[in-house]
């Protein structure tokens, strides 16, 4: 009976992940086999044919811009995060640091549509930075409904994630291998990379993951931020669902897609996280 325990502590979240996750994942697979049926003609004569639509040039560019928007964004958020959680870490007064992580974490308590209709009132041609620039005497800048405001809107919303996982790191470093690199004369650049950088590997890893994914699935920034210059693969999605292409099947495609993508991307930098643990 000793497996018996083990069963009924796991038992509630493994019921969770079925009915929510599991469930839901069979049930879009299945519909992206379903035929594209419309009044009158089958457009799709089988469901194969949902998945090999998607290597339509359009919806090809669609999915690179998307992957181009989750990768900049993944970038510019490791860029901007990790000397925030540095310090905040490392440097910062103990006394301080929670109360530091709060402030940082606050615009994650207001909605995300709340946050892009704010940066929407700063981007638009009439808003906050285009009037500071009129006043600096300075050329104005169009970048509502493009792409840069797409992209400076999720990484507004995703760095938090980044800093909070970065802090998690950084906060265990060892700063005796930081004092031992010093005395075997290695200098502050070197001591980063060859010491700093492997032992918060896991939490550069799993923040890249986080934001990654998250960013390659966002659908509010798109489009309230990105108008339709910025079509991505969530707003795709959205479209074969609830607009006006009613196309399940098609949607349903698109979704496997984009799961299958990032099930590979969480299995190649798990793989590479284990890697560099071992070596």
């Amino acid at each position: 009976m000793n497996w018996l325990q083990p069963l009924i502590f796991l038992a509630p979240s493994g019921l969770w992940l079925l009915l929510l996750l599991v469930l839901p994942t069979l049930l879009i697979f299945q519909l992206s086999l379903v035929p594209n049926i419309r009044p009158g003609e089958i457009v799709n004569p089988s469901g194969i044919d949902n998945y090999l639509r998607i290597l339509d040039p359009l919806y090809l560019k669609v999915i690179w811009r998307s992957l181009r928007l989750a990768m900049s964004t993944t970038i510019i958020c490791l860029i901007l995060g990790f000397p925030v959680a540095y310090w905040i870490a490392q440097m910062s007064p103990q006394r301080w640091r929670n109360l530091l992580l709060l402030g940082f974490v606050l615009p994650l308590w207001t909605s995300s549509v709340l946050r892009s209709y704010a940066w929407m009132t700063i981007l638009r041609p009439t808003g906050l930075l285009n009037t500071i620039l009129s006043t600096l005497g300075l050329p104005t800048i169009d970048l509502l409904y493009q792409e840069p405001a797409v992209l400076i809107g999720m990484s507004y919303s995703l760095l938090p994630y980044m800093v909070l996982i970065l802090y998690a790191s950084l906060e265990k470093l060892d700063k005796r291998l930081l004092e031992a690199s010093a005395d075997l004369g290695a200098n502050s650049l070197q001591t980063f990379v060859k010491v700093t950088i492997p032992q918060v590997l896991p939490g550069i890893i799993a923040g890249t993951m986080l934001v990654f994914i998250t960013a390659l699935g966002d659908f509010i920034e798109p489009e309230l931020l990105g108008g339709t210059s910025s079509m991505t693969v969530a707003r795709l999605v959205y479209n074969q669902f609830l607009g006006a292409t009613q196309n399940w099947g098609f949607g349903s495609a698109l979704s496997m897609t984009l799961i299958f993508g990032v099930s590979i991307a969480i299995a190649l930098l798990i793989k590479f996280g284990e890697v560099n643990e071992n070596s």
